[in-house]
């Protein structure tokens, strides 16, 4: 199949700029697994839509303020501060180590091996410096940061949220307060992504307990957003495509929650693409256990799904390796997933649907 199988026109208009403004009052489509059949919904009843026993699998990475303004040393005596004119923006996607850190620069170009950056505050004043140690395959430097026990404290306190490029805000405010809270699940939990995992934004304190009060069996597992849900895709065939890999932890009591309902012939639902990328990778390489590891897991049309009966996901870009994944899920005859995905979006258009991170969702059953 060819990447450009999996385009579709959308209105500009309809891509979510801003968050709605009651958490967990978007739409939702939903769609039968086994007819493709869908129905217009609101997320405030998925509890209505799962059933007692079922387990629904969270992802709880928390995004970093991993969108940064340095800098180049040679240059600190001239700028004062990082006007928009003369800054670097680093936009940190994956850490490598207990310093390194992965990290998309513009202007790449001005930024060569070797040099330092320095991240200054509002005053300023350097808050973090970082070596540029490395180019990588798609131009992402690696960075090396001064041991800095504060180093996540101080992310905090000059890091901006990293909101997606097609999400558009004033170049002198790269987010909001809104965004600060709103761009994040409310049980965001292990720091660590460099985007968020989109289809937990509409969870509220409220629907948790709902399901909870359904006897809907909740547990977590960490994958770390990383570079991938950055890049296009760059090439024409799916064959040829290759991710970027991330990390995640799946923990001991999900590894048996997960065991146990599979067992059981439970419903397994996983809240989002990065959940279920997480646990089809672990399946796939057996081990439905506690540990940790990294994954490069590329779902594409027939794929045989091994844990996940049920998918909770937002709406993808056009061409992405995400939207290929829900085309997977919806059936494992290619031609006839990528169709019903296809036809599933038409619908979402038609009926004003919003879409990306800040949109609405899906519920795949």
């Amino acid at each position: 199949m060819l990447v450009s199988d999996f385009d579709f026109e959308l209105p500009e208009e309809l891509i979510a700029q801003h968050p709605p403004a009651v958490r967990g009052s978007s739409r939702m489509l939903c769609v039968d697994r086994a007819t493709g059949v869908f129905a217009d919904d609101h997320f405030r009843n998925l509890p209505q839509r799962l059933r007692e026993g079922d387990l629904l699998v969270l992802n709880d990475s928390r995004v970093l303020p991993a969108r940064l303004y340095a800098l180049r040393a040679g240059l600190a005596t001239q700028v004062k501060s990082p006007s928009p004119t003369g800054r670097i923006e680093v936009l940190l996607t994956q850490q490598l180590g207990p310093q390194e850190w992965s990290a998309l620069v513009r202007p790449g170009r001005k930024v060569q091996v070797g040099e330092t950056l320095l991240f200054p505050d509002e005053a300023g004043a350097t808050v973090l410096t970082a070596e540029v140690l490395g180019t990588g395959e798609f131009g992402e430097r690696t960075l090396k940061f001064a041991a800095d026990a504060a180093f996540l404290e101080k992310l905090d306190r000059i890091g901006h949220m990293p909101l997606p490029p097609y999400i558009h805000r004033p170049n002198d405010e790269p987010d909001s307060q809104d965004d600060k809270a709103r761009y994040q699940t409310v049980y965001a939990d292990a720091p660590g992504s460099a985007a968020a995992p989109t289809a937990g934004l509409h969870f509220t304190p409220e629907i948790l307990a709902g399901l909870a009060a359904r006897d809907v069996e909740i547990a977590r597992i960490t994958l770390h957003v990383g570079l991938g849900t950055f890049q296009p895709v760059r090439v024409e065939r799916l064959e040829d495509i290759r991710l970027h890999t991330e990390n995640y932890t799946l923990p001991g009591v999900t590894a048996y929650a997960i065991n146990a309902a599979l067992e059981d012939g439970r419903r397994i639902i996983a809240a989002g693409t990065t959940t279920t990328r997480t646990l089809e990778h672990c399946a796939a390489i057996g081990r439905l256990e506690a540990h940790s590891g990294a994954t490069n897991i590329f779902i594409q049309p027939g794929h045989r799904f091994r844990v996940i009966s049920g998918l909770l996901t937002n709406f993808h870009l056009p061409q992405s390796t995400l939207l290929m994944l829900v085309a997977a899920f919806l059936s494992e005859q290619p031609q006839q997933g990528r169709e019903r995905a296809l036809a599933a979006y038409a619908h979402a258009v038609r009926e004003r649907y919003r879409f990306f991170s800040y949109g609405d969702c899906m519920l795949i059953l």
